[in-house]
């Protein structure tokens, strides 16, 4: 097998040191590898084959070396100037419902209450979560979006984690750590006090479970195929009990808790995580890889993956459960008729399904139909490549000064770095490409992730949208493009093929290189042009960020420079 067709990375056992420690292979006293022939076509077991840059073990304390730099640097874009900008000391855009609600928890039991709008329109974990921020520092803009910029430095190493882990190389994972970085959607998340930003960590943290229960379910059966007993059931071993499932869990259960947005996550993951099962029985050789995970794994992947989420959703409740005065708390009597077929149902968990029944309906009637029509609105086909950015603030004229001119400018809009976005078509079609061809379940996975925070939107494209709810496509669009870049840096020693095993001038095939067009590559000139390629992209990406900085951050601006900030006629 030649370096060229070694890129499915089918086994990632040299990443096992990952996000945040090894699996679970530790229970079975080392990590198994299947004999020769127990894979699917006999071509030997599923660590056979590595993904390209592989990491040994030895690269660990690198690992989590570079990922520590790469996540302090990030939180330094979070944290810096977090305070601004504000109007006039007052949240700015969204931030003016999710700020007051959060302050009022701190003295009125951890609950919220809303009489403007008679109800409260999305869970309460995420403004629980900027209430500790004000709580900690007062109710100011470092205050209220303290708790936003956690979560997106927790979400820059949670990226690096899993790019290392799919990639096998340190190097990817800190090219993904950057990309990320320097990444506008996710840097004005990070700084503005709105709920995706919490979505998305938790959503991505689930992501990253999926992935270390995948690698265990792999090192379980692994362990059964080396001691032979892979055949002993048609259906193929019993794996156990799931941690990192259960942990998956509980962290969709979260993103739910913050926005009902996480409910989208919880059945494309639930889906992946089964299809994931077949596969990994089909690999080691299982008869009846379809029904051993219908028997097998499903009915634990659906406590799991289901009622795991739906217990945790209920418990971020406990405030508004605890409370007396919480909206709609006591409906079932007053707004909700004691009897009735549900009268079984205890009168706290039906009060809670009016009251969510009341936020679907007041959600489902935010169309622009139903005359809500905003400025910066924005439909889902526009996102991928960020056509139509969303501005949070803006102040000019007598309002600012200081930026040496006359006319001086303070902006903060939520956009995509385009040296990034504007790679999202290109590179999804490659994705597609390398799983039809390839069959790469890392392209499989992340378009999955890319595909249930973006194809749920055009269930009805008649409901207000802006671009900020694509937040949960930015870190797999960066995961994918650190895929591609790991394609074009190739790997650092390409083993060499048998002679005539390849075509003449592939990497690795000596012999046929003594022979070849004197300018065919060697393996080092190919190593050497894929590292110029990928390092000159990081730093393209890196000096668009830096371009854009001043109006991601809210600086003030000559208006000269707020117009050639402005890139597309659809960003006015």
């Amino acid at each position: 097998m030649t370096t060229a067709r070694r890129t499915d990375a089918a086994g990632d056992a040299s990443a096992a040191a990952e996000l945040p420690s090894a699996p679970s292979h530790r229970a079975f006293g080392r990590r198994a590898t299947a004999p020769p022939g127990t894979g699917p076509h006999g071509r030997g077991g599923p660590d056979s084959r590595q993904p390209p840059g592989a990491a040994a073990a030895t690269d660990r304390l690198r690992g989590w070396i570079t990922t520590i730099v790469i996540t302090a640097i990030a939180g330094v874009t979070r944290f810096v100037t977090l305070g601004n900008p504000t109007d006039a000391g007052t949240p700015v855009f969204d931030e003016k419902h999710y700020a007051p609600q959060a302050w009022q928890m701190i003295g009125g039991g951890w609950i919220e209450d809303n009489p403007g709008y008679e109800l409260v329109v999305h869970p309460p974990l995420a403004k629980q979560l900027m209430a500790l921020g004000q709580w900690m520092f007062g109710y100011d803009g470092f205050g209220w979006r303290f708790a936003s910029a956690v979560a997106g430095t927790v979400l820059v190493l949670l990226i690096i984690r899993i790019a290392r882990r799919m990639t096998g190389s340190t190097l990817l994972g800190a090219v993904a750590g950057l990309l990320a970085t320097a990444d506008g959607v996710l840097t004005v998340s990070s700084r503005t006090a709105l709920l995706d930003i919490f979505l998305t960590v938790f959503m991505v943290a689930a992501f990253a479970c999926l992935l270390c229960d995948r690698q265990q379910v792999l090192d379980r059966l692994s362990l059964v195929a080396v001691e032979g007993r892979i055949h002993d059931s048609a259906f193929g071993p019993r794996l156990g009990f799931r941690w990192w499932r259960f942990g998956a869990g509980v962290l969709l259960g979260l993103s739910c808790a913050a926005k009902w947005g996480g409910l989208y996550y919880v059945a494309f993951f639930g889906l992946l995580c089964v299809m994931s099962d077949v596969a990994a029985r089909r690999r080691f050789g299982v008869r009846r890889p379809w029904v051993g995970t219908l028997v097998r794994d499903t009915p634990a992947a659906l406590a799991s993956l289901v009622l795991v989420p739906l217990l945790t959703y209920l418990g971020s409740w406990w405030a508004w459960f605890a409370s007396e005065v919480g909206v709609d708390r006591h409906a079932v009597g007053w707004k909700v008729g004691a009897g009735g077929d549900f009268s079984f149902v205890p009168d706290a968990l039906r009060s809670l399904w009016y009251y969510s029944a009341h936020v679907l309906e007041f959600h489902e009637h935010l169309t622009n139909s139903a005359g809500n029509r905003h400025p910066w609105e924005s439909k889902p086909w526009t996102w991928p490549m960020s056509l139509r950015p969303l501005l949070y603030y803006f102040a000019d004229g007598d309002k600012v000064d200081g930026c040496g001119a006359d006319k001086c400018v303070s902006a903060m809009m939520i956009v995509g770095t385009p040296a990034l976005w504007w790679l999202s078509l290109p590179v999804a079609a490659w994705a597609v490409w390398r799983i039809i061809t390839r069959h790469d379940w890392r392209y499989t996975w992340i378009l999955v992730g890319y595909a249930a925070g973006y194809l749920p939107w055009f269930l009805n494209l008649d409901r207000q949208m802006y671009f900020f709810y694509s937040v949960g496509l930015a870190p797999f669009l960066i995961l994918a493009i650190t895929l591609v870049l790991g394609e074009i840096l190739g790997v650092r020693n390409p083993r060499p093929t048998p002679h005539g095993a390849g075509p003449p001038g592939r990497d690795g095939n000596p012999r046929a290189l003594a022979g070849a067009h004197p300018r065919a590559y060697r393996p080092g000139e190919r190593r050497r042009l894929g590292l110029i390629i990928v390092c000159g992209y990081v730093a393209l990406v890196i000096a668009n960020y830096v371009w854009l900085w001043p109006i991601l951050t809210g600086r003030v601006i000559s208006d000269a420079h707020w117009q050639m900030e402005l890139w597309l006629p659809s960003w006015r």
